[in-house]
C-alpha cells in the first residue's frame, strides 16, 4: 500500500531536481537536496516509476533527470508535490525565533 504523506525531505529532493537541467546520480541529488543518499536512492526509484524522471541505467550509478513529459504523465503527484512544498515554506517562515 502507498503512502499518501509527502514528507519534507521528498520535498527537498523534488526542489532540487526540477531546479537541475542535467543528468545526475542519486549521491549528487542526496547533495544539492541536503538529504542522505540512500534516501535520494529511493525516491529516484520512486520518481521513475511515477514519470517523473528519465532513467539512464548506466555503471557504475545510474544518472536520473527531471522527465519532459513528467507534468502529463502525473500531474497529480506534481501538485501534491507543490501544494506540500508551500506548505513547508509557510511553516518554515511561521517558527518562532529563539
Amino acid at each position: 500500500m502507498e503512502r499518501s504523506e509527502v514528507s519534507r525531505q521528498e520535498v527537498h529532493f523534488y526542489l532540487a531536481a526540477s531546479e537541475l537541467e542535467r543528468w545526475c546520480t542519486a549521491a549528487e541529488l542526496a547533495t544539492q537536496a541536503k538529504i542522505a543518499t540512500r534516501t535520494a536512492r529511493a525516491y529516484a526509484v520512486k520518481f521513475v516509476k511515477l514519470g517523473l524522471f528519465d532513467v539512464a541505467e548506466v555503471f557504475p550509478a545510474h544518472r536520473y533527470r527531471w522527465s519532459a513529459f513528467a507534468a502529463k504523465r502525473n500531474a497529480a503527484y506534481l501538485r501534491r508535490l507543490t501544494a506540500a512544498a508551500e506548505v513547508f515554506r509557510e511553516t518554515h517562515h511561521e517558527a518562532p525565533t529563539p
